[in-house]
């Protein structure tokens, strides 16, 4: 028994040398020789931060680009009216606080009331009535069909006088 164990143990130093071997590293220490002595690289510093700068879009109160001009005949141009004027002393309806372009009609209502028209804008859909109020040109509804809301706005004519200008919301299909 002492004999086989003498055996195994030569046998496993045998082994052990074998991978200490005189291996030959000379090529990989000139190597890392070489890298050694190149001079040490610098890093870059991090480019300037430039901080973003908000855009303000100054131009959407002008005429989209793509609709053409308008053309006005002066000779032609309706001539306001001192008779015609705004109320100012009325109180302001909630709607008059929005463009009139922003709504649009969605459908309508009939009770023993009388008929009401449903307005999608402002912020929500809105029940309106002849005689209500809604733009910012003083548009007061005159006419409530099953196909639009008559509205007629009072507005500046550009010489101290007002003109009564019709306009129509019409009913928005469904897609």
């Amino acid at each position: 028994m002492r004999g086989a164990l003498l055996i195994a143990l030569g046998l496993s130093l045998a082994a052990l040398s074998g991978c200490v071997g005189n291996a030959d590293f000379s090529d990989l220490q000139q190597y890392m020789d070489e890298v050694r002595a190149k001079p040490k690289g610098t890093i870059e510093p991090l480019p300037a931060f430039i901080p973003y700068e908000a855009f303000t879009y100054s131009a959407a109160a002008l005429r989209h680009p793509f609709q053409p001009p308008v053309k006005l005949d002066l000779a032609q141009r309706q001539r306001g009216s001192k008779d015609i004027q705004p109320d100012e002393s009325r109180v302001k309806q909630f709607l008059e606080g929005f463009n009139i372009e922003n709504f649009t009609m969605v459908g309508t209502l009939t009770n023993g009331g009388g008929r009401y028209a449903l307005i999608k804008g402002g912020d929500g859909v809105h029940r309106v009535k002849i005689g209500d109020y809604l733009g910012r040109n003083h548009g007061r509804i005159v006419e409530i069909s099953e196909a639009g809301v008559d509205v007629v706005e009072i507005v500046p004519d550009g010489e101290g006088g007002w003109l009564e200008r019709p306009r129509s919301l019409t009913l928005k299909e469904r897609a």
